[in-house]
Parts: C-alpha cells; structure tokens; sequence
C-alpha cells in the first residue's frame, strides 16, 4: 500500500528510553494536535460535575460528537439539581448521537441522583467514592480528579494504554496494569499531563494501524511495538 513501510524497515536503534525528553518534545509538537474533549471543558472553567459528565458522555464516542452535546446538555443544565428537572427523554435527545446514549441519559440522572442524596450534589475528589458512582471507571475517576480537582491521577485510556506499551516504557496488557505501572514509574510532575499529551498525539500521530512514524517527535526513542506498518 503506498505511503506505507514495513515497521522493521524503520525502527530505529534502540538507545535509552528517556522520559524526560520524550515529555519535553510532546509538549513542544502538542499545540499542533486537538485537544481532548474533556481537557478543554476543564480549560474553560467546567467544574468537577460538568467534568464527570463529559467523561462520561466521551466514552465509545468521538471527541467532536462529544463536544456537541456536552454543549447540548449543559444549555439545559449545569447542576446535579438541575439535572434532575430533565426527563431521561429529555437528556436523550441533548446527548445524541453520542454512544449508548439512552444507557447514558439515565445513567447521568442516577448519578445525579445519588449526589445530591447524599453529598449535596458535591462530586467526590477522592478515588474510591468516585468508583461508587453507576458508570464510573478508573479513567473516568481518574479524569476528574486531575481535570476536575487537580488532584494526582493516572488516567489511562485506550491511547495511554497503547503508546505507554508501544514505547516499551511499560510491558503490561490490559489498562488497569497500565495504571499501576505508570504510578510506579512515571514521575509524579508529569501525572497531570500524561494523559493529555498520549491522547492528543494517539488521535493525530501514533495511531493505532499505521502510525505516522515519519511525524512522529518521538520517533528516535519509541521501540514500535506491535507495529506492523507505519507512514
């Protein structure tokens, strides 16, 4: 196929993986790339509430649909109160086409629910109760406490999880082993921004067929696991 090459054809000699540097020349190229939808609802004064919710609308969806009706919704309502004066058709059809919307619309009125009833519709800021919540993974969790409290976190999604093991930085399968690495090894000022950076270059860069290796800022550090082809 042409604009492709064979990733051994390519993959450069292996040096010293370092972290430092690697960040360094992320952050240089990141104005470049999108930003994550959550990231610049967070950016733009989104308290922890309205973070909770756009990571929850974000999952299986695109970034742009996502932006679109966390716009939608919070014309509507920017409060866990004033969540609940919605009907779940009425959150439905805020948050469409976003994935599993009806899931989500009632799920968001459930969480809503649960906030006001015992925390006075105030979001948790620690890990563990944000894990109590319907819905609520560990990336979720862990996006909210660093986008929505600015508290430590590792979030880890599907690009974190990809890049962090393609660079040979972690050896790890599934991303809640990817986490717990990362919280080992990842130094603790680069936390906050970890996610940010994988997810922004995973969306424009280090895709996940066919990575754009040419492009790429980091190219001479990464050992390009389970890269078949690249660009």
């Amino acid at each position: 196929m042409a604009g492709l090459k064979q990733a051994s054809r390519v993959r450069p000699p292996r040096g010293r993986f370092d972290i430092h540097q690697v960040i360094a020349r992320l952050r240089r190229a990141a104005p470049s790339w999108n930003a994550p939808v959550v990231t610049l609802i967070a950016s733009q004064g989104g308290d922890p509430f309205q973070v909770l919710i756009s990571c929850l609308l974000s999952l299986r969806t695109r970034d742009e649909t996502t932006t679109a009706a966390t716009r939608r919704l919070f014309a509507l309502a920017r409060s866990p109160e004033d969540m609940l004066r919605l009907s779940c058709e009425q959150i439905q059809d805020a948050i469409f086409p976003v994935g599993f919307y009806r899931t989500k619309a009632r799920t968001i009125l459930e969480i809503c629910r649960v906030l006001v009833a015992k925390s006075g519709g105030r979001v948790p800021d620690e890990l563990d109760q944000l894990l109590t919540l319907k819905g609520v993974g560990r990336k979720t969790a862990n996006l909210v406490l660093t986008k929505g409290f600015g508290k430590p976190g590792i979030c880890v999604d599907t690009h974190v999880h990809r890049i962090s093991n393609r660079w040979g930085y972690v050896r790890t399968k599934h991303p809640e082993a990817t986490e717990m690495a990362l919280r080992h090894k990842l130094p603790a000022a680069y936390w906050l921004e970890y996610n940010d950076l994988l997810v922004a270059f995973g969306q424009t860069v280090c895709l996940p067929i066919s990575p754009w290796c040419s492009r790429c800022p980091v190219a001479d550090s990464c050992t390009r696991i389970g890269v078949a082809r690249s660009r």
